[in-house]
């Protein structure tokens, strides 16, 4: 199957890790920070092409951001993993199924059964709410597939020991949460022109590549440029970061818009 290459455009909804910046009672001098570029919403971008539009992950922030950026429309949402941060939000999709009906959801399937039983009410085929969100899930392994003539490849990547899924939308690549990635699946992200890798702080993180293992991974597969997201307070202010960093390599923040 061949398609023309499409220009994507990408939004940053959100850069923030699980708790955001700023974070609640916490007086670290980034969370007082007044520059909005040190304030960040939990971790999603919406991924636009021809007429149509899709998020990576909903989290708890999802309703915010929508009317932020003044999304009248979504085709679908692609999910990661089934933490609070990636998925807190799926209530809110409600908005757009009054649209469309049923909305497509992509991921695996560890991930929809926490869906299912997080929200039961959604799911369920005996007490479904009336007013609950219509969804349409479609499971994802290691297969391309193609989604509005856009092909789209899901990567296995660790969340420390959790097994979650990133994705490549035609030469862009998306990986958060991320804290190793198998050789075979980095084939998967050769020859990029741009690859957005969460980088949490600058220590070691368990579970989250810090700043030097995301810069690692980047000088390992070199894409043409590449975006840190999934940011905590504990990198460092914006703007101090940004200086030190690669010259293909720039810190996202929250709204910024690129073109693939």
């Amino acid at each position: 199957m061949n398609f023309t290459k499409k220009q994507l455009n990408i939004t940053f909804l959100g850069t923030g890790t699980s708790q955001g910046i700023p974070m609640i009672a916490n007086n670290d001098p980034v969370c007082l920070s007044k520059d909005l570029k040190d304030r960040r919403l939990r971790s999603s971008i919406l991924i636009s092409w021809d007429a149509v539009s899709y998020t990576v992950d909903c989290g708890l922030d999802f309703r915010q951001q929508m009317l932020r950026e003044n999304v009248q429309s979504l085709n679908g949402v692609f999910f990661t993993h089934e933490h609070a941060d990636h998925i807190g939000g799926l209530d809110d999709l409600r908005a757009f199924c009054y649209q469309i009906g049923e909305m497509p959801i992509y991921l695996n399937e560890r991930t929809l059964h926490s869906l299912e039983k997080r929200f039961e009410y959604i799911f369920s085929t005996e007490n479904r709410y009336p007013g609950a969100p219509s969804v349409l899930p479609n499971i994802v392994d290691s297969s391309s597939f193609y989604v509005d003539e856009l092909k789209v490849t899901p990567i296995k990547v660790l969340h420390g020991n959790l097994p979650i899924t990133a994705y490549r939308f035609g030469d862009f690549g998306y990986l958060t949460d991320v804290k190793s990635v198998s050789d075979e699946e980095k084939l998967k992200l050769q020859n990029l022109d741009v690859l957005v890798v969460n980088a949490l702080r600058i220590e070691e993180h368990p579970t989250h590549f810090n700043l030097q293992e995301a810069l690692d991974f980047i000088a390992e597969l070199k894409p043409q440029k590449a975006y840190l997201t999934h940011i905590s307070h504990k990198l460092g202010f914006h703007e101090a970061v940004s200086k030190i960093l690669p010259n293909n390599v720039f810190l996202a923040y929250d709204g910024l818009k690129i073109s693939v």
